[in-house]
């Protein structure tokens, strides 16, 4: 990395400052209505002498609103003289998609998600990587990114991390998944990791958390109260901020293998077999594709690779061909 150029992002925020400082992390781009325009991204860090520290984001999608909305309020509420250490909040993360209300930025169409480890001299999307990556990672014991579902898939809330090589690594992880406490916490597989927030995270060797809480391109009460209450209690379950860990029930999921996912195989109108959390057979009928172009075509059904729970399914009515359509998790005792 020592060989790259400087990152272009300059913080308005002093790392090593203690008590509470609300900033941006300001990134030059020239464009058409600014020619010396800037990317002004949130930030706010609060700290409060040594101790480990927290890397917390929202909006690394720009349509997944329950983690801007319980960071923001987070940086806004958290007592410093609660805190031991530095906890470290950026509440939207991939900004110019966060105001656009898509996935990717409009700016650039990159997905922040798969835009790592960045580029300093790259675009909009891979500058922020960057900046993350270089900068903001190393400052961090423990990184919690929030999701949901955006505006093309609804889960089950459910709180989650890898499984990794280092197993000792990986035990910190769901230990912190565990005291997050949501109503469900999962063993979690990717599609592909390659370029993902998550993988540049656990390669330098940084307790990874996530979520998935919900979707459809909104946000519910429920699953607001859950980002909320958890981050307090990873917070707390780190030892940043005092008090004890609010346990609660959660049922622990696993994705144990590709066959979890459903893929659409056609363009057409869907139609969910099956609720989010109701039990799947393997062989069962998830979904059924409709035909939109004519009249008289039956549907094409989405069938389960094996048993479990519905975990997530497509959100929009209408779906393409190669749409996630469903996903199969199994519980575990």
């Amino acid at each position: 990395m020592s060989s790259l150029r400087p990152s272009p992002v300059t913080p308005t925020v002093d790392f090593d400052r203690d008590g509470v400082q609300h900033g941006f992390l300001r990134l030059p781009y020239s464009r058409d209505d600014s020619a010396w325009g800037s990317v002004m991204i949130p930030i706010c860090v609060i700290r409060n002498g040594k101790g480990p520290a927290a890397l917390l984001t929202g909006g690394n999608h720009g349509d997944e609103y329950e983690g801007p909305l319980a960071l923001y309020e987070l940086a806004r509420t958290l007592d410093p003289s609660q805190v031991s250490g530095t906890v470290i909040i950026v509440p939207a993360m991939n900004y110019p998609a966060f105001r656009a209300g898509t996935r990717t930025s409009p700016i650039d169409k990159g997905n922040m998600n798969r835009s790592f480890p960045g580029r300093p001299d790259g675009t909009v999307t891979q500058k922020i990587a960057d900046y993350f990556q270089r900068e903001l990672l190393p400052h961090a014991d423990i990184v919690f990114d929030f999701h949901s579902g955006g505006r093309t898939l609804d889960f089950v809330p459910f709180c989650a991390a890898h499984t990794l090589p280092d197993k000792a690594l990986e035990q910190k992880a769901f230990a912190a998944v565990a005291a997050f406490s949501a109503p469900f916490s999962m063993r979690m597989t990717e599609i592909d990791a390659i370029g993902m927030y998550d993988t540049a995270a656990e390669e330098m060797g940084k307790v990874f958390v996530t979520t998935e809480l919900g979707g459809g391109g909104t946000s519910r009460a429920e699953t607001v109260r859950i980002a909320r209450r958890g981050i307090l209690n990873v917070l707390r379950h780190a030892g940043i901020v005092a008090g004890a860990v609010e346990t609660g029930r959660t049922q622990w999921l696993d994705m144990p293998s590709g066959d979890c996912f459903c893929f659409a195989e056609d363009d057409g109108m869907i139609e969910t077999m099956v609720d989010l959390g109701e039990p799947v057979e393997e062989g069962a009928v998830v979904a059924r594709i409709h035909s939109t172009g004519r009249t008289g075509v039956a549907p094409r059904e989405i069938r389960a690779k094996m048993s479990g729970m519905l975990a997530a399914r497509h959100f929009p009515g209408l779906v393409k061909a190669g749409d996630c359509a469903a996903v199969v998790a199994v519980k575990v005792d």
